[in-house]
């Protein structure tokens, strides 16, 4: 892409020629966080793979004002189950 362009411009051609990384939502074209198994081991062995390999653990845990059990990761992000057994991203 040459000469001036807008922001926007920009905006589609980058998303074009790097598209986003799915790398805490799937591990690879097999498996998806919703489809690991309903433990926190389970979890933990997923997150590290996503993670390239660096360990991913628990910081804490609390149950919330719903009564959901969260788990807060190492890696920024918190993770529940949700009302099918499934993990979700909060």
């Amino acid at each position: 892409m040459q000469g001036s362009f807008s922001e926007d411009d920009f905006l589609i051609y980058f998303l074009k020629e790097y598209p986003m990384s799915q790398a805490f939502v799937r591990e690879s074209d097999g498996q998806w966080l919703n489809d690991v198994a309903p433990t926190l081991n389970a979890l933990l062995v997923y997150l590290t793979r996503e993670n390239n390999g660096i360990r991913v653990y628990e910081k804490r845990s609390y149950v919330n004002g719903k009564g959901r059990l969260i788990h807060e990761m190492s890696n920024g992000l918190s993770y529940a189950k949700d009302n099918d057994g499934k993990w979700e991203i909060l």
